[in-house]
């Protein structure tokens, strides 16, 4: 199983930032996908989640009206758009998987709101 994010960086404050993880080495369709974070001296969190046929999702209150999780299953790739930016959601953002008892992680990709 490989996970490799793309897309962050460094935006200001109400800026956007789309990220993106490209999946392999497993049947991409067939597994529900999410995005944590993981912020200085603080613990890794659920940012958003879609299901396998991308009809369904969930945020955390902090990330709701503000992000979008989707997903293009013939791309194998799923992705966070990210709006209206804030500094609290700088943090290392993760793409995750998990098949039944395993749980894979990419090697993430730091995202930076400053001014």
């Amino acid at each position: 199983v490989q996970l490799v994010e793309s897309g962050g960086g460094l935006v200001q404050p109400g800026g956007s930032l789309r990220l993106s993880c490209a999946a392999s080495g497993f049947t991409f369709s067939s597994y529900a996908m999410n995005w944590y974070r993981q912020a200085p001296g603080k613990e890794r969190e659920l940012v958003a989640a879609i299901t396998s046929g991308g009809g369904s999702t969930n945020y955390a209150d902090s990330v709701k009206g503000r992000f979008t999780i989707s997903r293009d299953n013939a791309k194998n790739t799923v992705y966070l758009q990210m709006n209206s930016l804030k500094s609290e959601d700088t943090a290392v953002y993760y793409c995750h998987v998990r098949r039944g008892y395993v749980r894979s992680w990419g090697q993430g990709t730091q995202v930076t709101v400053s001014s």
